[in-house]
């Protein structure tokens, strides 16, 4: 059976000579991975560069009662982006979140509202010239909202990473003081209640509200391990 819809590509891994599978959260379907032939040829040339995070597809692909891996029929750009992919800063950005999601998102049905949202987040991010330092710690918090613990404080995060082990990131690699977790409270308060205006004030600071947020995730989602592109992204952070 084949079945219409939109995706957006969150990772793959090679497959053979030339083809992938590749992981993309559907519209209709939720989280599926799909075998795409041929891709990896050098020609035609770019058709890889359809599967680069969170790239926007319209998809034909097949479907199986089984669930597992399937094809893709056809599959093209549904929404070509304007700087992602041309700015280091936004494409880091783009890979640590792609693989974040990638591994907090196993459900294979429809979930309409998350779809919109991981859809609108990406093309708003990818739109936006400058003022897009915090976008990784904002999509992070609205995203817990989706998936059933998302904070209502500051306080609610701190509070039980302070508790947990040491934070993914930190700066001196002995996790943040007492007095750090006070100082990211005012500061996820911010970016909870008005993210647009919140003020974060160096790529410092930035780095390791990321770093406590990701403990935040690792306690609620055990699946979710260590990220490996966190550190990649905290080099790029502490230029933002």
């Amino acid at each position: 059976m084949l079945i219409k819809t939109r995706g957006i590509v969150l990772n793959f891994i090679r497959y053979r000579e030339t083809s992938i599978i590749a992981r993309i959260y559907t519209e209709r379907l939720g989280l599926q991975s799909y075998l795409v032939n041929g891709v990896r040829k050098a020609k035609p040339p770019g058709r890889i560069a359809l599967f680069q995070p969170f790239t926007m597809l319209d998809l034909v692909a097949y479907t199986s009662r089984q669930g597992g891996i399937t094809r893709l029929s056809e599959y093209r750009c549904a929404e070509p982006f304007r700087t992602l992919p041309y700015d280091v800063r936004k494409s880091s950005i783009a890979l640590f979140l792609s693989e974040v999601v990638s591994r907090v998102l196993l459900e294979e049905e429809e979930n309409e509202p998350l779809f919109s949202f991981l859809h609108d987040s990406i093309l708003a991010f990818d739109r936006q010239e400058e003022g897009f330092e915090n976008f990784a710690l904002v999509f992070l918090l609205q995203l817990s909202q989706y998936l059933g613990f998302g904070p209502e404080t500051g306080e609610q995060i701190t509070s039980q990473v302070a508790f947990g082990a040491e934070v993914p990131g930190s700066i001196t690699g002995h996790g943040p003081t007492v007095l750090h977790f006070q100082e990211f409270e005012q500061y996820f308060d911010a970016l909870l209640r008005a993210p647009a205006t919140a003020e974060i004030p160096n790529g410092r600071v930035r780095r390791e509200l990321l770093g406590v947020l990701i403990r935040y995730y690792q306690l609620h989602v055990e699946r979710l391990g260590d990220v490996r592109s966190l550190s990649v992204l905290s080099e790029v952070l502490a230029e933002l």
